[in-house]
């Protein structure tokens, strides 16, 4: 039977969900706070400069290109994509390492710097190919409704990577600090330390060495401006600048529908929320809601971030696409989230310029910098603080490049923890939701279904199956198929 279905926020998530329940022949409509469609995927336009304001790392393209394929569609039908070589580059104190294109090059890298790691670095990856295809193929397209859906005969006998760490299986393959940052590095997708992530995750390191990463033409943003396009398509509507005050439940713990900001009360079968899962409850009145404060105050968060959207008008020198400035101590930085949270006393950054592959990003003879310091989530930020970090990495930026950078900046904007509070309900301003950790695993993240109230559901990166853009959309499908068998 139809139903006629709203859907709380427009991320990559929502997105998916809605396409799958149309297709399906439910009645759609997206409610979006903002102005324009992607969540925290969104795009910032300023000066001839363009921004992905939000994720801007294109791993794993199978998932995308199966998503499209449902529709019958191919991801070429929509954006163009290239290759990155270097996928990206690491810059750490003394010296600088580029991560290559295919995986044969990436071996010979690690070997030239440490004899031996090159061979194990193949087995490794072997490994990490296998996990790759047990979790995409057999566990992260389940909902997250029982334990036992973790349990199939090859994750049986890798039983022993859920309880050790990928931090305790890089130490057994490389000696060399540097290249276990390297191995370390892709897992941070996942919003936890590489030492409380379960070994099992190193199939992050076949996304990253194996598959590759990828740049759509234009940005991210052509991939939310795809899925637009083809939920539009199948029949969706969208309400933009419109965000959401209450969703109604009625006596008997049926959901009746929402209530927008200028009090319109809008009813509907089933109401699916890809907003944030804690605030999304805080529409509720209490007695539906699932969880207490108490519960999220106990569950460990991905980071928050520092963001800066810099316009340059001159070129850089020595940069790539995506950058890594691993020149600090790691592991200072990553006790100061999460063990210790407190601002950074030398933090780690990311630094991304897109106009170095896609010059249509800045106008000629112009550079675009996002930049992107991961700090502990629920920090109270202020201007200040935001300015004084971005002083920092610019430094660190002008002694990589031999440049004097801060005379070339025509415009810099900010984006911090309250910013992501602010704009996106985002949890304490958390960046990316809730850490992949082995106890917040499957069964036991947020459900996609209220437990307390009919025909309610989220989708998203604090639920099933976690954080990252591939995991939103799957998230999108999971939950869809959950309204569609209701």
């Amino acid at each position: 039977m139809s139903k006629n279905i709203a859907i709380i926020g427009s991320g990559f998530s929502s997105l998916s969900a809605a396409c799958y329940l149309a297709q399906k022949g439910h009645q759609v409509c997206i409610f979006e706070k903002n102005k324009n469609t992607g969540g925290r995927a969104s795009q910032l336009k300023k000066d001839g400069f363009t921004f992905d304001m939000g994720p801007s790392w294109y791993w794993m393209p199978d998932v995308f290109e199966k998503f499209f394929k449902d529709f019958n569609h191919k991801v070429s039908d929509f954006y163009t994509l290239e290759k990155l070589n270097p996928a990206y580059k690491v810059v750490f104190s003394n010296s600088e390492i580029s991560i290559e294109d295919t995986p044969e090059k990436i071996i010979n890298t690690f070997e030239s710097i440490e004899k031996g790691s090159g061979k194990a670095l193949r087995n490794f990856l072997k490994e990490a190919e296998d996990n790759y295809n047990i979790a995409i193929k057999d566990l992260v397209y389940n909902p997250g409704v029982s334990p036992l859906e973790l349990i199939t005969p090859q994750t049986a006998i890798r039983v022993g990577q859920f309880f050790s760490t990928i931090t305790k299986k890089v130490q057994k393959k490389v000696k060399d600090p540097r290249l276990r940052s390297i191995l370390e590095f892709p897992v941070l997708f996942l919003g936890a330390k590489p030492c409380d992530t379960p070994a099992f995750y190193s199939f992050m390191n076949h996304a990253d060495f194996s598959l590759g990463t990828w740049q759509p033409k234009g940005g991210m943003y052509s991939v939310v401006s795809a899925m637009t396009s083809l939920a539009k398509s199948l029949g969706v509507a969208f309400r933009c600048n419109t965000p959401i005050k209450k969703i109604r439940v009625d006596d008997t713990g049926k959901v009746l529908g929402i209530t927008t900001n200028t009090d319109e009360n809008i009813n509907f079968d089933t109401v699916l929320s890809g907003a944030d899962y804690h605030h999304s409850e805080q529409l509720l009145d209490i007695q539906w809601r699932q969880y207490s404060e108490k519960y999220w105050l106990k569950k460990t968060f991905a980071p928050s971030s520092l963001l800066y959207y810099v316009g340059f008008n001159t070129k850089l020198q020595n940069i790539t696409h995506h950058n890594l400035f691993f020149d600090t101590d790691f592991e200072k930085h990553a006790e100061e989230i999460y063990d210790k949270p407190q601002w950074p006393t030398q933090p780690l950054f990311y630094a991304n310029f897109t106009s170095v592959t896609d010059p249509n990003t800045a106008p000629e003879g112009c550079e675009n910098a996002f930049f992107l310091v991961p700090v502990a989530p629920g920090l109270k930020d202020t201007k200040e603080i935001q300015d004084k970090y971005f002083e920092r990495i610019l430094k660190r930026l002008e002694k990589h490049t031999g440049q004097d950078l801060e005379k070339h900046i025509i415009f810099k904007e900010n984006f911090g923890v309250s910013d992501f509070t602010q704009r996106y309900n985002s949890y304490k301003g958390n960046a990316y939701g809730m850490a992949n950790t082995l106890l917040q695993t499957a069964f036991l993240r947020p459900k996609l279904k209220s437990k307390k109230v009919k025909n309610l559901f989220f989708t998203g990166q604090l639920t099933v199956p976690g954080p990252g853009v591939p995991p939103s959309i799957i998230s999108g499908k999971l939950v869809a198929d959950l309204i569609d068998a209701s």
